[in-house]
């Protein structure tokens, strides 16, 4: 189901009584939540229930979405809200948005690929790997920041933080990322630059 009508003029059709409408929301961002999900939750059954109940979250308070930011923004803090309700209930040590064996894995799946095309998962399965040593904040900011794709100004308001205070904590994270790259995978970061 492809559209060319952005997320706004999707919500405002649903909100106008177009309840289909949704899943083209659904459809468009199914990946991001579970994705966004799965780094928090462990298993991939109860992320997958979680996923759905974001969904299902974001449908009942559409109304609430007001536009100030990116539709993406206002989705991930019902991402994060929901896993962490979920985890409380479970009683589960709440794990960073950055378990990144789970991304390592999916990249040696598909083994049918191109040389670069395998190349460039090997190196983001390094990044990943990477990330996932990182503390949780250093990794939080550095997922929202390059897979989520956020902006300063949206990474600050689903913190809770100035925007002068996010940049410099994208930029420490960053400067973390790069001493665990050099530390831990030494070899494969002189090939990257060679």
């Amino acid at each position: 189901m492809s559209t060319g009508l952005n997320d706004n003029e999707i919500i405002s059709k649903v909100l106008s009584g177009d309840h289909q409408a949704y899943a083209i929301i659904v459809n468009r961002y199914q990946n991001y939540v579970f994705t966004l999900t799965l780094r928090m939750i462990k298993s991939r059954e109860d992320a997958e229930e979680v996923a759905q109940d974001v969904f299902i979250k974001a449908y009942k308070y559409l109304a609430d979405f007001r536009g100030a930011s990116k539709f993406t923004t206002w989705l991930y803090t019902i991402v994060n809200n929901t896993c962490i309700t979920f985890l409380r209930k479970k009683r589960l040590d709440i794990q960073s948005l950055d378990n990144e064996h789970v991304f390592a894995t999916a990249d040696n799946i598909d083994s049918g690929m191109r040389a670069n095309i395998v190349e460039q998962k090997s190196k983001l399965a390094m990044v990943n790997d990477a990330i996932g040593l990182l503390g949780s904040d250093d990794a939080q900011i550095i997922t929202l920041f390059y897979k989520a794709e956020q902006s300063l100004e949206e990474i600050a308001e689903i913190l809770g933080l100035e925007t002068n205070t996010a940049k410099v904590r994208l930029h420490r994270a960053r400067t973390r990322l790069k001493e665990k790259m050099e530390t831990h995978y030494t070899e494969e970061v002189k090939n990257i630059y060679n």
